[in-house]
């Protein structure tokens, strides 16, 4: 496997792909995501892992250049709604209140993209989250110590401190930001 291209300033999505070895270059795509969508579908989610890589995949076609592009989304939801980024410190601790004590689960959606020949790949994966029982004292602290406003469900499952999670159901990574058997999957078929 060749050079790949990450569509994604996520600096926890180029940490999975260094893990798993990859040799990737890092370039943004600037799609701009509608952030109407409020009801879960895998659809939805897949639909903007697709236009992420093809936005930097059309860039490399016009150059001439031949990569395989990865985009990526992850949306948290629960009630089959989503749950986005928190617009602000209370928007974080009402959600936060939200998945106490309940199972939510975290989708994310994998394309990868030939830049060559702008043919895709679409995958996703989905892990179930369960949160212990959150006191209002722990929200806050978590709220005030990580800062998780960037984040999607309003949290960094890689930072709750011990007590938080009381069950993960599937790959942890996915709910990182990118599953990396999914990665694998998609490039092996490159």
């Amino acid at each position: 496997m060749g050079k790949i291209i990450l569509g994604s300033s996520s600096p926890r999505r180029a940490g999975i792909l260094k893990t798993m070895k990859l040799d990737f270059d890092v370039i943004p795509s600037e799609y701009d995501e509608p952030h109407n969508q409020t009801v879960f579908s895998y659809a939805f989610v897949e639909n903007l892992a697709y236009n992420k890589a093809l936005d930097v995949a059309k860039k490399l076609h016009e150059k001439g250049l031949n990569y395989p592009v990865l985009g990526a989304d992850t949306i948290v939801v629960i009630d089959d709604k989503i749950l986005g980024k928190p617009k602000d410190y209370q928007d974080a601790f009402v959600t936060l209140k939200m998945l106490s004590g309940r199972t939510h689960f975290v989708v994310t959606a994998v394309a990868v993209v030939n830049s060559a020949t702008l043919e895709y790949k679409i995958k996703s994966d989905t892990t179930y989250v369960t949160f212990e029982d959150l006191t209002e004292t722990q929200i806050k602290f978590y709220l005030d110590n990580f800062k998780p406003f960037d984040k999607a469900g309003s949290y960094g499952i890689q930072e709750l401190p011990e007590g938080y999670v009381k069950s993960v159901d599937g790959q942890i990574d996915n709910v990182i930001g990118l599953p990396s058997k999914v990665v694998e999957e998609l490039l092996a078929q490159e």
